[in-house]
C-alpha cells in the first residue's frame, strides 16, 4: 500500500469519525434526547418543522374527531387524510365517538378508553413526519367526566370543607384516573370568584372569596401537577378557568358583561389566578365575558398587559370552547371567521378549543405578513414545552389494566365518602334535634324530590356506583325501623344538565304527590324533608337556545307548599337541602329545627346524608359563599364596601340569611385569649396573632378558625373586612389548641389611587372567630 492509499484510508478514518462524532452531538442535542431540559427540546424541534406543521400545534379538534373514526374506532387512514401535518391537541378521546353512542358525552369504559388513547398516539407517534404526540384534554370539576369514573362533590361543596389537604387528596385521585385513561391536560380547577349566585355555574366555583379560592385553587393545582419539572404518569397539566371576569355577570346570565372596575379586577376576580401563576400551573382559559368593553379572548390589555407582563405568566392560554367563534355569532365584532382567529390570536390566545374555526386560517395572515413567524414559534415553543414536560414524546401510552384497575376503585371511593362527609354544612340545630337516635325511631318518612336522588352536579358522567339517601337508608336501617318514602313533588321534566330545553314540571302534577306524601308522613315518627334544587334546574348556560341560569332562588314547584303541609302535621321534622347554589330557604328555616346544607355530594350522597342523620359523622363544613334572603338582596357577598348595606325601607332585612363562613357542629367550640405578639408593626416587619379554642360539647368535632382585617382608614375605600387566614382543626371532647396566623404586608396591601399595590401606615383591626359574622377582635398600627 502506498503513501497516497495509505493518506486516503486516513481522510476516510477521519470523516467516518467526524460524521460518526457529529451524529453523536446532533443526537446529544436532539429533542428526543431525555436528558435535555424541556426548553432546550422544544427549541430543537421547532427547529426542524415547517409552517404548517407549526400552525397545527395551535388547533384542536373535538366534534371534528369524527372525521377519523370509524363506527366508534380510530381509522388511522382517515386520520392520514385529514391531518397530514399532525395536530396539537384532541377533545375527550374517552367519549364513544360510535354513531349509536347514547346520551350526550357518552364514554368509553376505562379500559376501553386507554386502548383508544393508544390508538391515537401510535398514528401520530409513527404515521406523522416528526411523530410529535397530541396533547389530549378532558374535563375533571369534580372527577373526570367518563365512565365509571369517581365522582366528589361539586366544588362549591368542597369549598365548604376548608380543606386544603383534602382538596389535594380528592384532585389527586382525579389527576390519576384521567392520566392513567391517556389524557394530559385537564380543564380545571374552576378559580372565579362568584359574586351572584343566580348564576347556573356557581357549582362550579369555589366561593365569594378571593382568600379562600387561592388556597384550595393553589391545592388543585399541586394535585394535578405534582412537582418537578417533568411531570410524571401520576399527573396532568393544570388549566385555570376562567380568566377574566365570569361570576359576576350582568343579571346573573352566563356570558353576559361584567361591568367591574379594573381594581377590583384585579384584588378580587384574579387574585386566585395570581397566586395559581405563582404555584406553576401550566395553562389558564380565559373567560367568555366582556371586560371594559371588550371580549375577553380579543383583549390584549387582559391577556398580554395584564397576564403577561403584570402577573408574569409564561404558559398556554387556551380558548373557552367556540369563543373566537362567538366573535362572529355573539359578540358580533367581526363578520369574518377568519379575522376572528386572527383577533384572537394577535390579542393573546395560543390555541383555540375544541374545534378550529378561525385558527384554521393563520397561516394566511403569516404569508401576508399580518403574522410574523417568530409569533408563531414564541407560541409553538410554550406548547412544545408542554409535551415534553408532560412526558408525552418520552412515555406516551398508557397501560389499559391500571385504567381499569384504578378508576372508581374502592380506595377512591373512600375519599368521595369522605369529602361528602366534609361538604355538609349545618345551617340550624336547635335544642341539638340533630343527630337522630337510630334506637328511638320505630317509622321514618324520608319526603322531597330528593330523598331517592343521588345528584351529581354538571360536568358528570356515570360512576362505578351511586346511592341515594332514601337507598342508604335501607341499607344500613331497615331492619332496626321501617322505612316511608314519597316523592312529594318533581321538580323538572329531565334530571340533566344536558338537554337543550327543560322544562318545570307542570305545577298541577304535583297536588297529588303533595296529599300522597302527606299521607305518609302522618304514619311517621320522625320525617325528614329533602328539598332544593337538581342538576338541571340551575346549570350552566352553554348556548343562545340552551339557557341555564335563574331569576329567583326560590324553592320551586310547590316545595313550600310541600314544607308547610308536612310541618303542619307536628310531628318532628327536620330537613336536608340539595342545590349548586345558595337558595331562599328562610320559609323552611323558620318551620323546622334543624336545616343542613347538603349541596351535591357526589356518588357518596346517600351514605354521608344518613350517617350526618345519624350521628356516625359530625358536619364541619363553613359556608364559601353567602346565603342571602331573596334574589332582590343579590349582591350579598360579606366583604361590601362601607358604603353599601344601607338597609331596606319597612323594616325589611337586609342581612343575609346565613353569612360567609358560617356552619354549626353537633358539638360546640369556645374562642378566647386573643392576642397580638405586638400592637405595632413596621412596613418591613410580620406579626403572630394567636387565639385559643377549645372543644366544649360532647363528642368530638372540628372547627375552621377564620381570621378577617379591615383597613380602618384608607386613601381607596376597601371592604369592611376581608378573610386572610383560616385553619381547620380536629378536637375531641375537652380539648384545646392554639391557633396562630402571620400577618405579613402582603395581606394588607392594596392598589392605590395610582394602581401602586401598597401598604399605607394606620390602624388595622384583626377579627378572629367562627364566621365573618362571629368574630373577636384587636388592633394593630402599621409604622413607616
Amino acid at each position: 500500500m502506498n503513501k497516497k492509499e495509505d493518506m486516503r484510508i486516513i481522510v476516510l478514518l477521519q470523516c467516518i469519525l467526524l460524521l460518526t462524532m457529529s451524529t453523536v452531538y446532533a443526537q446529544n442535542r436532539s429533542f428526543k434526547n431525555k436528558n435535555l431540559s424541556p426548553e432546550e427540546r422544544a427549541i430543537d424541534l421547532l427547529s426542524k418543522m415547517t409552517l404548517e406543521e407549526k400552525i397545527m400545534q395551535m388547533q384542536c379538534l373535538w366534534r371534528g374527531k369524527s372525521d377519523f373514526f370509524d363506527t366508534g374506532k380510530f381509522n388511522a387512514q382517515s386520520a392520514a387524510k385529514f391531518l397530514p401535518n399532525g395536530i396539537g391537541s384532541l377533545a375527550r378521546t374517552n367519549e364513544d365517538m360510535h354513531p349509536d353512542a347514547i346520551g350526550p358525552h357518552a364514554t368509553l369504559s376505562p379500559r376501553e378508553g386507554a386502548i383508544q388513547s393508544n390508538q391515537v398516539q401510535k398514528f401520530f407517534i409513527e404515521e406523522t413526519r416528526l411523530g410529535i404526540p397530541v396533547l389530549i384534554h378532558e374535563e375533571g370539576l369534580h372527577g373526570q367526566q367518563a365512565q365509571d369514573a369517581t365522582s366528589f362533590p361539586v366544588p362549591i361543596g368542597l369549598a365548604s370543607s376548608w380543606n386544603e389537604d383534602l382538596v389535594h387528596e380528592v384532585y389527586s385521585i382525579v389527576a390519576k384516573e384521567i392520566r392513567y385513561r391517556g389524557g394530559h391536560q385537564v380543564l380545571a380547577p374552576v378559580v372565579d370568584v362568584v359574586r351572584d349566585p343566580r348564576w347556573g355555574r356557581t357549582e362550579e366555583c369555589m366561593g365569594e372569596d378571593p382568600f379562600l379560592v387561592s388556597r384550595l385553587g393553589v391545592a388543585q393545582v399541586k394535585a394535578y401537577q405534582g412537582k418537578g419539572v417533568y411531570l410524571d404518569e401520576d399527573h396532568v397539566g393544570a388549566t385555570l378557568k376562567h380568566f377574566g371576569v365570569h361570576g359576576q355577570p350582568e343579571g346573573g346570565h352566563n356570558t353576559a358583561p361584567s361591568f367591574i372596575d379594573e381594581r377590583t379586577t384585579l384584588e378580587v376576580f384574579l387574585k386566585p389566578f395570581q397566586d395559581c401563576i405563582d404555584a406553576g400551573v401550566m395553562n389558564i382559559m380565559v373567560t367568555y365575558n366582556e371586560l371594559w368593553g371588550i371580549p375577553a379572548h380579543a383583549n390584549e390589555k387582559l391577556l398580554k398587559n395584564i397576564l403577561r407582563d403584570k402577573m408574569g405568566y409564561e404558559g398556554i392560554v387556551v380558548s373557552d370552547y367556540y369563543a373566537i367563534e362567538n366573535f362572529v355569532k355573539v359578540d358580533l365584532v367581526t363578520p369574518s371567521e377568519s379575522e376572528a382567529g386572527y383577533l384572537g390570536f394577535k390579542s393573546g390566545v395560543d390555541i383555540e378549543l375544541p374545534d378550529y374555526f378561525g385558527f384554521q386560517n393563520l397561516e394566511t395572515y403569516v404569508k401576508e405578513g399580518k403574522i410574523s413567524e417568530a409569533e408563531i414559534d414564541e407560541v409553538v415553543t410554550r406548547i412544545l414545552i408542554e409535551k415534553f414536560r408532560l412526558g408525552l414524546f418520552d412515555n406516551p401510552y398508557v397501560d389499559p389494566d391500571r385504567a381499569e384497575n384504578f378508576v372508581g376503585c374502592q380506595k377512591n371511593r373512600d375519599v368521595a365518602y369522605k369529602a361528602a362527609a366534609e361538604s355538609m354544612v349545618l345551617l340550624k340545630n336547635d335544642n341539638k334535634f340533630l343527630p337522630l337516635d337510630k334506637n328511638e325511631i320505630k317509622t321514618i318518612a324520608f319526603i322531597g324530590p330528593n330523598a331517592d336522588r343521588c345528584i351529581l352536579g354538571g360536568y358528570a358522567s356515570e360512576p362505578k356506583q351511586r346511592i341515594s339517601p332514601l337507598q342508604a337508608l335501607k341499607e344500613k336501617y331497615s331492619d332496626k325501623m321501617d322505612v316511608l318514602y314519597a316523592e312529594g313533588v318533581r321538580l323538572t321534566d329531565v334530571n340533566s344538565p344536558f338537554p337543550e330545553v327543560i322544562r318545570l314540571v307542570p305545577r298541577e302534577d304535583n297536588d297529588a304527590r303533595i296529599t300522597e306524601a302527606v299521607e305518609i308522613a302522618k304514619k311517621a315518627d320522625v320525617i325528614v324533608l329533602f328539598v332544593g334544587s337538581n342538576e338541571a334546574v340551575a346549570r350552566e348556560a352553554y348556548g343562545p337556545t340552551a339557557p341555564g341560569d335563574m331569576p329567583t332562588l326560590d324553592l320551586l314547584n310547590g316545595q313550600n307548599e310541600l314544607i308547610e303541609k308536612i310541618v303542619a302535621l307536628g310531628k318532628p321534622t327536620c330537613a336536608f337541602v340539595n342545590s349548586g347554589q345558595p337558595l331562599s330557604i328562610g320559609n323552611l328555616v323558620e318551620q323546622v329545627p334543624a336545616v343542613m346544607q347538603a349541596w351535591f355530594l357526589g356518588q357518596e350522597t346517600g351514605y354521608a346524608i344518613v350517617d350526618a342523620l345519624f350521628g356516625e359523622l359530625n358536619p364541619s363544613g363553613k359556608l364559601p359563599i353567602t346565603f342571602p334572603r331573596s334574589a332582590g338582596h343579590i349582591p350579598a357577598h360579606y366583604s361590601y364596601k362601607p358604603s353599601a348595606r344601607r338597609g331596606y325601607n319597612l323594616g325589611l332585612d337586609a342581612s343575609p340569611l346565613f353569612p360567609f363562613g358560617y356552619g354549626l357542629s353537633y358539638t360546640s367550640f369556645e374562642y378566647s385569649n386573643l392576642r397580638i405578639s405586638s400592637n405595632e408593626m413596621q412596613k418591613d416587619g410580620t406579626i403572630e396573632v394567636s387565639v385559643d379554642i377549645k372543644n366544649i360539647g360532647d363528642r368530638e368535632g372540628a372547627e375552621v378558625v377564620q381570621m378577617y382585617i379591615r383597613d380602618d382608614y384608607s386613601s381607596v375605600t376597601r371592604p369592611v373586612k376581608e378573610l386572610k387566614g383560616f385553619e381547620k382543626v380536629w378536637l375531641k371532647q375537652g380539648e384545646s389548641q392554639t391557633v396562630k396566623f402571620s400577618i405579613t404586608l402582603e395581606l394588607l396591601a392594596f392598589y392605590d389611587v395610582d394602581m401602586n399595590w401598597i401598604v399605607e401606615p394606620g390602624d388595622f383591626t384583626i377579627m378572629v372567630g367562627s364566621s365573618s359574622r362571629d368574630v373577636k377582635s384587636i388592633k394593630l398600627s402599621v409604622t413607616e
